[in-house]
């Protein structure tokens, strides 16, 4: 949402620049957070962790990448314990099993066998994603991306040639880290999720409920003390650079955007597709034109979930961190800016408030690239003016 601004305007919320206070008084003009949240909750859901033999029924919107993401588990297991096809397609209503994290570990250990083809070549055609390659040759997304040397696993490219690892050559490399300590102790801060914390060290919902007793996981205490089970280091790939327009962004946001983006291509993204539908969906249900939500979407990430900048403006809305908890804020509710609905209604919270405020939409579109109170004590930047011109284009594409 601010990878592409200048240097004067970076924080990509809609109070960019204002202090705390005054986002503050922002946020709680027009009572607005109490009617977001009604309208939000005929398209978001409540993360919880994935159970033995638990039975999920799958709802508009869903996908297997969002499922694993809420549960806890990964899309390749999933395809396995439902005996999906490659493209690993689900319909509304559908009952799928979600495998438990020992039960998805215990999968390719049978497979095994059956793996001794260790290279097979892919051919990316249009629709394909990492995730949905690694699952249909039973790998990991990080393993094409290294094996491949992918600076950036989210972009593929129709007729890349593809080498695709077999589950067996992975297998080793895991047996390879016993230096790993088997648990680390975690104190809860502001902010954190469960998916948060999870993605942060390498493990699972699951396995953190399961180490603490959680009867759910998506309500965690600040202060509370996690005992993480089964940390593993940090990948040493930086899928995220630190610079973009010209513009240097200090190490430590750049680090954040790399364990986030990370955390994406471990898990899974919809595809572009779907995301597609998903903004639509939630702009309808929050009161905001579609058409608005889906040019800002494609001129933000191109419907790509998986897209992390510099910055560490993250998913399809592209949203930073603190703008996130502005839109919390105005829902009621914690956002996780990594799964796929909750960034969306990060996005669109967002519009809907800056069109209550706004006087005209180019001042809305300005504002949510720009920053509301920049916009309006130093007139839209150059960039701005031509992102605006994008936006309102594309709102005719999507009309």
């Amino acid at each position: 949402m601010d990878e592409k601004r200048t240097p004067a305007a970076t924080t990509s919320s809609p109070g960019a620049g204002t202090s705390v206070d005054s986002r503050r008084r922002l946020r709680t003009a027009g009572n607005t957070g109490v009617g977001l949240a009604l309208a939000v909750a005929s398209v978001a859901t409540s993360a919880g962790a994935a159970h033995a033999d638990q039975s999920y029924t799958v709802r508009p919107g869903d996908t297997v990448s969002h499922i694993a993401l809420r549960t806890g588990t990964s899309v390749d297991a999933i395809v396995r314990a439902n005996k999906l096809n490659q493209r690993a397609f689900i319909q509304i209503g559908q009952q799928l099993a979600i495998p438990t994290a020992a039960t998805a570990a215990a999968a390719p250990a049978a497979a095994a066998p059956t793996a001794a083809v260790a290279l097979a070549a892919h051919t990316v055609r249009s629709g394909d994603t990492l995730s949905a390659i690694a699952a249909k040759y039973g790998t990991t997304i990080s393993a094409i991306a290294k094996a491949n040397k992918l600076a950036n696993p989210g972009l593929l490219r129709i007729g890349q040639q593809l080498s695709i690892p077999g589950a067996t050559a992975q297998s080793a490399p895991a047996a390879a880290t016993p230096a790993a300590p088997a648990t680390v102790r975690y104190a809860v801060r502001s902010g954190d999720t469960a998916t948060g914390i999870a993605a942060k060290f390498g493990t699972t919902i699951g396995a953190i409920a399961t180490a603490n007793k959680l009867a759910n996981p998506s309500y965690l205490r600040i202060g509370q003390q996690l005992t993480i089970p089964g940390v593993v280091a940090a990948p040493a790939l930086q899928l995220v650079g630190n610079t973009f327009a010209g513009r240097t962004y200090p190490q430590a946001t750049v680090d954040s955007a790399n364990k986030n983006k990370a955390a994406l291509l471990k898990v899974g993204v919809p595809s572009k597709a779907d995301m597609k539908d998903l903004v639509g969906a939630t702009a309808r249900a929050m009161g905001v034109d579609p058409k608005l939500a889906l040019a800002v979407a494609f001129q933000e990430s191109g419907f790509d979930h998986s897209l992390v900048s510099p910055a560490n403006a993250i998913g399809v809305m592209q949203v930073i961190p603190t703008s996130g908890q502005w839109a919390s804020d105005l829902v009621g509710r914690q956002l996780n800016l990594l799964d796929p609905r909750d960034n969306v209604i990060a996005g669109v919270a967002i519009l809907h408030r800056l069109v209550e405020v706004s006087p005209d939409l180019p001042t809305v579109i300005s504002a949510y690239y720009q920053g509301l109170t920049s916009v309006r004590t130093n007139g839209m930047f150059a960039d701005t003016r031509v992102y605006v011109a994008n936006v309102q284009t594309l709102m005719a594409r999507f009309a």
